[in-house]
């Protein structure tokens, strides 16, 4: 039996995020939900959460049903509640008293530590505080959950405790799972729908044989497709010898199989469907060249927290050309903090850090907080050299922000749109040296394919931030695990 029921739905806004979309979400169900960014997939879970009214069709929930929504962003109005009473509030006023047992084990059941539990959300690396939304939901006892990229944010270490959890405590509980991350969604999904603006398509495997599958499908359709356009010009043609040959011998009979002939081709035509393409921005890098074989030497260096606590230290460590050097380890152990101490190196000296003089930059931060939000990506891309008013135009368009997102302040941007202004200005500046904190967060799954191929194709040296499986597994050269006070080469993630 269906607990949620769409007939026909779709979405305009202003141009066709889904349309005639037809799904029964059932018990067992765990649907992987995958589309580029802005085509839709947080505007469907909206719609099914009630948060917005679709354009078109129905929708339905199973009599009784409760429905847990867990959105990516924490209202600002929690961030000052500790973990604990976030979950607490969750609960009906007239439960909180004698349910309040429900709050540690819930909490038990995501492995949290004690010493956080009575930390603000504010306090909390990104990662807990998406812990702390899905925890919340979960108090609730939902029958229903709709997931938006609950793997943002969250280490290797906790995305595994997640995925345990789905295949544990919550195994029986139907989800449908928006999410970029090509290994998570092979672990938990069973079925995958490809949210399209014309026909999406749902597939009774987890996401990397439901992709193979839709590549044959549409591939089929390509062929198909030529074939009836084929077809169209060989009937227009012998209708139009038909027609001149029943004109000069005054034929009806003729003539009339010229309009049958035609009407045929009409019929043929209308049904012509083009394969989806998806509207992409393309991720392009250009790194310069450099002489140097050592882009950047380590010796005894300390890493510490903005406040001078001591997290670990790097006895040796030279970064080459063509080393792709992943940082692993757990949220807040310290990565992105080696991240800002290498880019500080490259402005002024760091004792322990040393740089070539002929390395040039280029970096981007996980929350994009190097973008000014003030001011318009038109604005910000015009303004770099050799970068005209029209140049700008046109890069901004072909990294897939158009007119519209050019004019609007970067803080109102989409997190997907930013992190594509991002890389975009990370291309022009045409470095020889990356840092890269978590650069394929909020970005689609074409773009994580595109920004992979461009790393290996330039040969690009960097340092990375990820808990992105399988982009770490395809760009990495080179593994340094973090643990404790101490970080220590290692042969893979």
């Amino acid at each position: 039996m269906a607990l949620i029921a769409l007939r026909d739905l779709g979405m305009v806004t202003p141009r066709p995020l889904f349309q005639n979309l037809t799904l029964n979400i059932g018990p067992g169900d765990r649907i992987g939900l995958v589309a580029a960014n802005g085509a839709g997939k947080s505007t469907l879970l909206r719609c099914i959460a009630g948060q917005a009214e679709p354009d078109a069709g129905h929708l339905t929930l199973s009599r009784g049903a409760r429905l847990g929504f867990v959105e990516q962003g924490v209202p600002p109005g929690w961030l000052g509640l500790t973990l604990t009473e976030a979950l607490r509030r969750a609960l009906p006023p007239a439960e909180r008293e004698h349910e309040s047992w429900r709050v540690g084990a819930v909490l038990d059941e995501f492995a949290t530590p004690d010493e956080l539990r009575d930390r603000p959300l504010a306090a909390l690396s990104g990662g807990w505080q998406r812990l702390a939304l899905l925890a919340r939901t979960w108090i609730t006892r939902p029958d229903i959950l709709l997931l938006d990229e609950p793997t943002n944010h969250l280490d290797l270490e906790k995305i595994a405790l997640l995925e345990s959890w789905i295949a544990g405590p919550a195994a029986r509980t139907p989800m449908l799972i928006a999410s970029h991350d090509r290994s998570f969604l092979d672990a938990c999904s069973t079925r995958t729908l490809f949210l399209r603006p014309g026909l999406s398509r749902l597939y009774a495997h987890p996401y990397s044989t439901a992709r193979a599958l839709l590549a044959e499908d549409d591939a089929a359709q390509e062929r198909k497709l030529a074939r009836d356009a084929r077809e169209v010009t060989r009937l227009r043609r012998n209708a139009g010898e038909l027609r001149n040959i029943g004109v000069n011998s005054g034929s009806d009979l003729l003539q009339k199989k010229s309009m049958q002939l035609r009407d045929r081709a009409d019929r043929i035509e209308a049904r012509l469907c083009p394969v989806h393409a998806e509207r992409l921005g393309e991720i392009r890098l250009a790194s310069r060249d450099t002489h140097a074989k050592v882009l950047a030497a380590i010796r005894d260096l300390t890493v510490a927290t903005p406040e001078g606590q001591k997290l670990f230290r790097i006895a040796k460590l030279d970064l080459r050309q063509g080393d792709r050097l992943v940082l692993l380890g757990r949220n807040g152990a310290g990565k992105s903090q080696l991240i800002r101490l290498l880019r500080r190196a490259t402005a002024e000296a760091v004792p322990g850090a040393q740089v070539s003089p002929s390395l040039v930059l280029g970096h981007t931060d996980q929350g994009m907080a190097h973008l000014p939000e003030g001011r318009t990506p038109h604005g910000f891309i015009a303004a770099l050299p050799g970068i005209s008013d029209g140049r700008a135009t046109g890069l901004l368009a072909g990294a897939g922000l158009g007119t519209e997102a050019q004019a609007r302040p970067i803080g109102r941007l989409s997190p997907g749109q930013k992190a594509r202004l991002g890389l975009l200005a990370l291309r022009l500046a045409e470095p020889n040296f990356y840092l890269l904190d978590e650069p394929t967060n909020h970005i689609d799954i074409p773009g994580q394919e595109q920004l992979e191929a461009e790393l290996l194709a330039q040969g690009a040296t960097c340092v990375l931030v990820s808990h992105d499986r399988r982009f770490v597994e395809a760009v990495g050269t080179r593994f340094l695990r973090i643990e404790g006070d101490q970080a220590r080469e290692v042969d893979s993630a």
